[in-house]
């Protein structure tokens, strides 16, 4: 099993990027995706979350209409566009994929917000 993050960077603030989580080993369709990420001296927090069917998506009320989740299931990946990035926003982002008591973590993907 792997997730693979990608796509982390410096930005400025009001910037954007996209992350991406490439999967592989699992049936990826299957499971739910989420991001999360955490901050230095602070716990992991969810983002966001999709259904294994894109159908639904949830997100952390710090991240309402600045950040979409959404995936590809031909192409085992998902991604977080994120827009409109603040300083707050500086974490790394971890990529999960949960089924049941299946739970997997990619190695994460540093995002740096400042100008």
């Amino acid at each position: 099993v792997q997730l693979v993050e990608s796509g982390g960077g410096l930005v400025q603030p009001g910037g954007s990027l996209r992350l991406s989580c490439a999967a592989s080993g699992f049936t990826f369709r299957s499971y739910s995706m989420m991001w999360y990420r955490q901050a230095p001296g602070k716990e992991r927090e969810l983002v966001a979350a999709i259904g294994s069917d894109g159908g639904s998506t949830n997100y952390a009320d710090s991240v309402k209409a600045r950040f979409t989740i959404f995936r590809d299931n031909a192409k085992n990946t998902v991604y977080l566009q994120m827009n409109s990035l603040k300083p707050e926003d500086t974490a790394v982002y971890y990529c999960n994929a949960h089924l049941w008591a299946a739970n997997y973590w990619g190695q994460g993907t540093q995002v740096t917000v400042s100008s």
